[in-house]
């Protein structure tokens, strides 16, 4: 990990090409998409031509695609709840007992936000929470499972209320999706389950084909394809937001257990060789201690190169002289997870201002939000906690504004009201203020 001094040298450092930079191509995304459309083409390109196919095309062009992307056909669009049963029948015990044990604690914590809806009867307002009608999850799969994802997305939307909610993941190369993945659907209580992924699966619930029924809202994390698709998507469909690598922000003292610290910044750089592992900390020598677990610590690990080049090329030490520039820098930094492992981590709650979720103290850790301790685990990432949520049940809700004043309280408006009205030159809208006192 780069170690840096000091908060404006680690300030620039972080926010260094901060952001999603949906812009890249890379040059094997310039050769894939001249094999599968006859000419070289940015990302942007690539998933717009994807869109299109399926917009125009429905069930055709989603199966046109998906031949020339993955080289396999689909021979089913959807699976039906009898099958997600017939997973979660399978499974072993203990991986049935810890998704329902995950499935309880976030379904219990987002029925606490359910609800914003209230009125006042006294001034004639208030506001009502309605679900939309349908929602869709983009669960990421092919040679990967994430059967929590499932869970984080779908539970919340049922939770909100939300009648028809499906899924939408890439299966393996055989075309099989995971026992655990179906399960979750199972216990999640997921309407219907696309076999589909990539950025065709995003065309197809934004628009539907035919066999896939266009929905609401698309939410879920994805590789950039997906996310181009949900950006370019927008508008006709909702999104939760785009998505980049995951990060982690542990925010550590004198008194923080190196071991401890070691291990999470590990945790995260598991994920991906562009995972985002950040230690900012009051102490050059516990930098130095975290540096040394984690060259131990690394030795024993399946996914060790992965983690050891996120940990090379993402990974940051930024030392800090007290807990308050740490706090200031992690909110430039806005990071999906804030993990406070100081003394007295709650006392610093107050001046967190930008960051996915907060994890307080050395036992409330990161890996528990990504496996059931309640919130979501799809959050803001890449800078965007700056000015957006994680999922959870506003994602699914739309909050509809009422005014229901007496006919008093009216007529004691329509003076300021028709006065600018007239200032913006609209006669018509000060009129049908103003002829209403004719009728008291």
């Amino acid at each position: 990990m780069r170690t840096v001094i000091g908060f404006e040298p680690a300030k620039k450092l972080l926010l260094e090409n901060r952001g999603l930079n949906l812009s890249d191509t890379a040059g094997s995304i310039s050769e894939f998409s001249e094999k599968i459309f006859g000419r070289k083409m940015t990302a942007l390109q690539y998933v717009e031509r994807i869109v299109d196919e399926v917009r125009v095309r429905g069930d055709e062009g989603l199966k046109d695609i998906t031949r020339k992307i993955e080289g396999r056909e689909i021979s089913r669009f959807y699976l039906d709840r009898g099958e997600t049963e017939k997973a979660y029948r399978r499974i072993s015990q203990d991986l049935r007992v810890a998704l329902e044990s995950a499935a309880s604690r976030v379904r219990s914590f987002h029925s606490k936000v359910l609800s914003s809806a209230w009125n006042d009867e006294s001034e004639g307002y208030g506001i009502r929470s309605v679900p939309v009608g349908s929602a869709a999850a983009y669960v990421p799969g092919g040679t990967a499972k994430y059967p929590s994802t499932v869970l984080m997305t779908a539970i919340p939307a049922k939770v909100a209320g939300v009648s028809n909610v499906v899924i939408a993941s890439p299966p393996n190369v055989s075309g099989v999706l995971p026992d655990s993945v179906l399960a979750s659907a199972f216990i999640a209580g997921v309407d219907q389950i696309y076999p589909i992924g990539g950025a065709q699966a995003i065309a197809a619930l934004a628009y539907g084909t035919g066999s896939v029924q266009k929905v609401d809202v698309i939410c879920g994390p994805g590789n950039i394809f997906v996310t181009l698709a949900k950006k370019l998507v927008y508008g006709d469909v909702g999104i939760d937001g785009l998505y980049g690598p995951t990060e982690t922000v542990v925010l550590a003292d004198e008194t923080s257990n190196a071991t401890l610290c070691a291990a999470d910044l590990i945790a995260q750089a598991e994920h991906d060789p562009l995972a985002k592992p950040v230690l900012i900390t009051t102490s050059k020598q516990l930098a130095d201690r975290v540096t040394s677990e984690l060259i131990t610590r690394l030795q024993t690990l399946d996914r060790a190169d992965i983690i050891e080049a996120s940990l090379r090329t993402q990974g940051v030490i930024a030392i800090v002289d007290d807990v308050n520039e740490g706090i200031e820098l992690a909110n430039c930094f806005a990071p999906e997870h804030l993990c406070i492992a100081t003394k007295d981590p709650g006392t610093l709650l107050p001046q967190v201002k930008n960051a996915g979720m907060v994890f307080l103290g050395e036992f409330s850790h990161e890996v528990l939000g990504d496996y059931g301790a309640g919130p979501s685990h799809v959050m803001p990432t890449a800078g965007t906690a700056r000015f957006n949520s994680g999922l959870g049940i506003h994602t699914f809700t739309k909050q509809i504004p009422i005014v229901s004043l007496p006919s008093q309280n009216a007529i004691e408006m329509t003076e300021s009201v028709s006065v600018l009205a007239r200032e913006e030159g609209l006669t018509g809208h000060a009129e049908a203020a103003e002829i209403r006192r004719e009728l008291i």
